[in-house]
């Protein structure tokens, strides 16, 4: 039987590499982001024959949202599964120096972006037959703890977190499983100044290693492929050597 899937943040890195993870198994996608171009991208990778449906959508817009699930109802008529992976950052700095329209931006695509597509989900999953779905959120390493200068970005993905765990208490009833990657350092555009140098917890620059993007892929489909009387609820997965587990 189909399967059918909405990923967000589509048009690049985690996100267009867990979308073509799903095509490859013969799941139809619907690929969320802002770019056009960059979404038609990842839909070109796609293997032949494979089904995808692109939707220009900015997350952190409510309206937007509304309308690409609306899209994806009509399109696929149901919703297996949600990789809510869209995010953004800023450059490292300290709280005073963070405008209020900066730390906005980052909290509309963040957290309310995600909120706005797991709402949508549970929408859908709760009245098709049979009835659920699952729903992965896309948190990080800065889930647990920050990195220096990094308030916006860290407040929001603490917050993940908070959104996955009653998430999870309330899809039970509807039989919609929502669980949590937390990913730490994958070779994507995002990380690429790792390899120059990045701020450090004692104020040194150093570079930090990074793994695979294929590794990220491989712990994201473990998730979607559990049958629905399981969870992972939360999975960690991160490049062995990088400066996260002991004092900074």
């Amino acid at each position: 039987m189909s399967k059918f899937a909405v990923v967000t943040g589509a048009g690049s890195g985690i996100g267009r590499a867990c979308a073509l993870g799903l095509l490859a198994e013969g799941w139809s996608v619907a690929l969320l982001g802002r770019r056009a171009e960059a979404l038609k991208e990842t839909a070109a990778l796609a293997p032949a024959g494979a089904r995808t449906l692109v939707l220009p959508c900015d997350v952190g817009r409510e309206e937007q949202v509304t309308a690409a699930f609306d899209a994806v109802k009509g399109a696929f008529g149901r919703l297996d599964l949600l990789f809510n992976n869209a995010g953004t950052g800023l450059a490292a700095t300290t709280p005073d120096l963070v405008s209020g329209e900066e730390w906005r931006r980052v909290v509309d695509a963040n957290l309310n972006g995600s909120f706005y597509c797991l709402s949508q989900a549970f929408k859908l999953m709760k009245a098709q037959r049979p009835m659920g779905g699952r729903i992965v959120n896309n948190g990080s390493i800065s889930a647990y703890a920050p990195r220096p200068g990094s308030i916006a970005y860290t407040a929001t993905k603490h917050a993940i977190s908070g959104l996955t765990r009653t998430a999870a208490l309330d899809g039970r009833p509807f039989d919609i499983a929502v669980g949590q990657i937390d990913i730490g350092n994958a070779a994507s555009e995002m990380t690429e100044r790792m390899q120059q140098g990045v701020p450090q917890a004692d104020g040194s620059i150093r570079p930090e290693p990074r793994m695979d993007l294929q590794c990220v892929v491989d712990a994201f489909m473990t998730m979607v492929r559990l049958p629905l009387s399981a969870n992972m609820l939360f999975v960690n997965v991160m490049a062995t050597k990088m400066p996260f587990v002991g004092r900074g």
